[in-house]
């Protein structure tokens, strides 16, 4: 009866040891989903890059994680992106520094009228800045890539050729470009640029200063049927990853997603230019919309109102105890490089 009873215990034992290998086992866990969170519309270049990004790790991990997408701001807002993400809203946050200034310091200095002529160049020229001086602001997530938009222009209602033109012309914009516009004259109003389409069709707004991919993107050719290039401002972006998410991740699920950093941003730009080209070329055949190229002397003197402002950057990073003319230096060098290897 004993020997029996020994045989039943050592059974159970044996029993228990399989169930628990059972379900500790990694072949039995199921990939790793995460939640990827966007706040413009799903059709916005920085979703794009968001849905490209997500196919690719799915793939180069052979199924070992699964990202669910949420654009249009479903999941999190622009401007509590950041938090969102390190208070684990969301395992992924896409959000956009010029909506929050001060907080980004080292990297929105990249929006400071420095000659950035593409998105490319800008896009790889923010991601070798982060990773010099791995700004504070960063700290409590893990930055998966950064990119920026191409250079901004001016979309108007009526056509602006002349600084003349454009002083008083209520416009939307938001960080950096907000103090090039105060620069030339214009009124800078501040606002989502999903808002931004009632407000053109109320007058609340005359036109808009961004990159031009959203004369398609938001059909803003259809309200805007004036162009002016300026080709200053960009605005930058950074995908961030709370940082218990990614902790954990498998070691080799982290080297994937790290390894795709600045092949991110590179494919990032490269599809901004190419679409701002399009958005162009879809507005000019669709909507007949003007395009003006300042003469050579009146873009000089539109642009010897904006060194003021890299000036008074430099003073106020400063004063917060940053390298400020290293840094604007940096972005110079780091621009010309990325230029100069395309």
């Amino acid at each position: 009866m004993k020997q029996k009873s020994g045989w039943i215990l050592i059974g159970i034992f044996i029993a228990t040891l399989l169930v628990a290998a059972f379900v500790s086992s990694p072949a039995t866990a199921g990939p790793a989903t995460l939640s990827y969170a966007n706040f413009p519309p799903a059709p916005t270049f920085p979703c794009v890059q968001m849905e490209r990004w997500k196919k690719e790790v799915e793939k180069r991990t052979e199924g070992k994680v699964v990202i669910n997408t949420f654009p249009g701001g479903t999941l999190l807002g622009a401007k509590n992106m950041m938090d969102g993400v390190i208070a684990g809203q969301a395992d992924i946050g896409c959000l956009c520094m010029a909506y929050q200034p001060g907080r980004f310091m080292i990297t929105n200095a990249t929006s400071l009228p420095l000659g950035i002529p593409s998105a490319k160049a800008g896009s790889l020229a923010l991601w070798e800045l982060y990773k010099k001086y791995k700004p504070k602001a960063f700290a409590k997530v893990k930055v998966l890539t950064m990119f920026t938009t191409a250079p901004s222009n001016i979309m108007s209602k009526k056509p602006v050729k002349t600084l003349a033109d454009i002083k008083g012309l209520d416009l939307r914009a938001s960080g950096g470009a907000a103090q090039i516009l105060k620069a030339w004259g214009a009124n800078q109003v501040g606002m989502p640029m999903s808002a931004t389409p009632e407000a053109l069709q109320k007058g609340v707004v005359q036109g808009l200063f961004s990159s031009l991919e959203v004369m398609k993107d938001f059909k803003y050719a259809e309200l805007c049927r004036y162009v002016t290039m300026t080709d200053t401002v960009i605005y930058p972006f950074a995908v961030v990853m709370n940082m218990d998410s990614w902790n954990s991740l498998p070691e080799d699920v982290r080297k994937v997603i790290a390894d795709m950093g600045e092949e991110q941003s590179a494919w990032t730009g490269t599809y901004m230019d190419a679409h701002v080209k399009e958005s162009v070329e879809w507005s000019k055949k669709s909507f007949n919309v003007e395009f003006t190229e300042l003469p050579k002397e009146e873009k000089a003197k539109w642009d010897s109102l904006l060194s003021p402002i890299v000036d008074e950057w430099i003073r106020e990073a400063k004063s917060k105890g940053f390298p400020a003319e290293a840094i604007a230096e940096d972005i110079k060098a780091f621009t010309c490089k990325e230029s100069s290897d395309k």
